[in-house]
């Protein structure tokens, strides 16, 4: 048992080396790490789902694909658009529903074993973070003109004297909107996979030395290792949903703060 736990100790940390970015091969001096090779294939995937998804379209759905595509489509356009956004949602449904379908196909992914989640590093959730930030800064420039957008951050009915303390507060929160989407998904995504790591390790190294060994009882802790491996998994399954829809709702939040100030 013990020569099985110093194993564990000893490869666990290490393990953190695992999840950081390296370089795989390069095109015209652009370094291509395994992170960004994966976000290509998210993003092919999302294309090829989209491509396929649309020419199936029918008025009814008898394709449970099709069917799920479009409910997908419908709840973004309903629960984050309609309800989030308010007036005006229609128009950026599109681009949420090319967020969230990026995200959550990413994360799934990352959860096919020898995977990589494209999420799972900072550059590439900084790059979403960035998008959603431009958006909706974009929009809420071309709905009310630069200045009355600008003058929007300081709320009517304050007192003149607090007016440039308040303006300053919530131009600082809303740039640092941009740190806190990259932070959160980059942060989920790590810490899950990092646990599934750990959890997969401990269970193929006690495993491992029962069988070399023949003690059966150091294998017995490799049984509530795996458990807890299929356990963390099925819970990663559904973290990998809820945080697409957490960046995209926020992104909802944030066009709506944008286009129809108070």
């Amino acid at each position: 048992m013990g020569e099985a736990l110093e194993k564990f100790v000893e490869h666990a940390q290490g393990l953190y080396a695992n999840f950081e970015s390296v370089t795989l091969f390069s095109i015209g001096g652009w370094n291509i790490s395994q992170y960004t090779l994966y976000m290509f294939i998210a993003f092919a995937l999302v294309l090829l789902v989209v491509l396929i998804g649309a020419r199936k379209l029918e008025f009814i759905p008898h394709k449970k694909f099709t069917a799920a595509l479009e409910y997908g489509y419908d709840f973004i356009s309903n629960s984050v658009g309609a309800d989030v956004i308010g007036e005006g949602y229609k128009k950026h449904i599109p681009f949420l529903a090319s967020l969230f379908f990026f995200i959550l196909i990413a994360n799934v992914v990352g959860l096919i074993p020898g995977a990589k989640a494209a999420t799972g590093t900072i550059s590439i959730t900084w790059a979403l973070a960035l998008v959603s930030f431009i958006y909706f800064n974009f929009y809420g420039f071309k709905q009310l003109g630069f200045f009355k957008y600008m003058k929007s951050f300081a709320p009517h009915g304050i007192p003149a004297p607090m007016i440039p303390i308040i303006w300053f507060l919530e131009f600082v929160s809303m740039v640092i909107r941009v740190l806190t989407l990259a932070v959160r998904l980059y942060g989920n995504m790590l810490a899950g996979h990092m646990i599934l790591a750990v959890f997969s390790l401990a269970t193929t190294i006690f495993l491992q030395t029962a069988i070399f060994s023949g003690d059966l009882l150091v294998g017995l802790p490799s049984i509530a290792w795996f458990f807890l491996l299929f356990f963390m998994y099925a819970l990663e399954t559904l973290v990998a949903f809820l945080q697409a829809y957490v960046f995209t709702i926020l992104s909802s939040s944030y066009i709506g703060m944008a286009i129809h100030p108070h």
